[in-house]
């Protein structure tokens, strides 16, 4: 038996991708799931796809860095019983080009998507969480959090920032288990993205995300899901204040 069976989790990001894939799984180990993405017609795909799993399952369609948004997840949520958390899966990423030449609107919604959003998170689901002394926070890393990657400058100080706001939490608030998941180098619509990118630095972009392609070194979506719902059935409270990479799991 799976330890978040029968709970009920919010999950953003789950149109498509590590996000849809995460759902799927975690429909068939009995999780109840509030889950979120921008556009309609795939999540609504992905939550008929989680009631035929057998569970109890809402979305909110949506910009989860909104704050009516996320006040909406969390209100199904509770609504739903047995509220425990939350998975921010999304994230976007605009590679291409160097710093200097982001669209301003582009800078802004990555720093949204990966940072802002998992702060709205945060803000409206841990305060009802420490209520119950327990629940759980889970946010998308990246190996980019540590890297200097011309092409995706903005991606990698989002990512940065987002695991130093999840090791804040984990250090603010013990009660709640929470930590870092890099899911590793997978083919989603990011990769294909960063294949196709322009811009100043694109070719310096299309030469290591192509190249990971090449050598056969992308995993499958349902891949990463898996191994994270692997890790965390193995025993969450061990998992706090960590970062743990899909690379490290075997």
């Amino acid at each position: 038996m799976h330890e978040l069976q029968g709970k009920t989790l919010l999950l953003s990001g789950a149109s498509m991708g590590i996000g849809k894939a995460l759902a799927l799984k975690l429909a068939r180990e009995k999780v109840n799931l509030v889950i979120n993405a921008r556009s309609e017609d795939p999540l609504r795909e992905t939550w008929e796809q989680c009631l035929d799993a057998g569970i109890s399952a809402e979305y909110v369609t949506g910009d989860v860095s909104k704050s009516r948004t996320v006040e909406t997840m969390v209100e199904k949520g509770q609504a739903m019983g047995n509220f425990f958390g939350f998975i921010h899966a999304a994230g976007v990423l605009h590679p291409g080009p160097y710093i200097w030449e982001l669209d301003e609107h582009d800078f802004q919604t990555i720093f949204q998507a990966n940072v802002y959003a998992a702060f709205l998170l945060v803000r409206l689901c841990i305060p009802v969480l420490l209520k119950q002394k327990q629940g759980l926070a889970v946010f998308f890393g990246s190996g980019a959090a540590e890297k200097t990657q011309p092409g995706i400058a903005a991606y990698c100080a989002a990512k940065a920032a987002e695991e130093h706001l999840a090791n804040q939490l984990a250090a603010e608030a013990p009660e709640i288990t929470t930590f870092v998941y890099r899911p590793g180098i997978v083919e989603t619509r990011m990769q294909k993205q960063a294949r196709e990118s322009k811009g100043g630095a694109a070719r310096e972009v299309q030469k290591v995300f192509r190249s990971w392609k090449e050598k056969g070194m992308l995993i499958s979506p349902e891949e990463s899901a898996s191994a994270l719902v692997d890790l965390m059935s193995s025993g969450l409270q061990r998992l706090h204040a960590g970062v743990w990479d899909v690379r490290s799991l075997g």
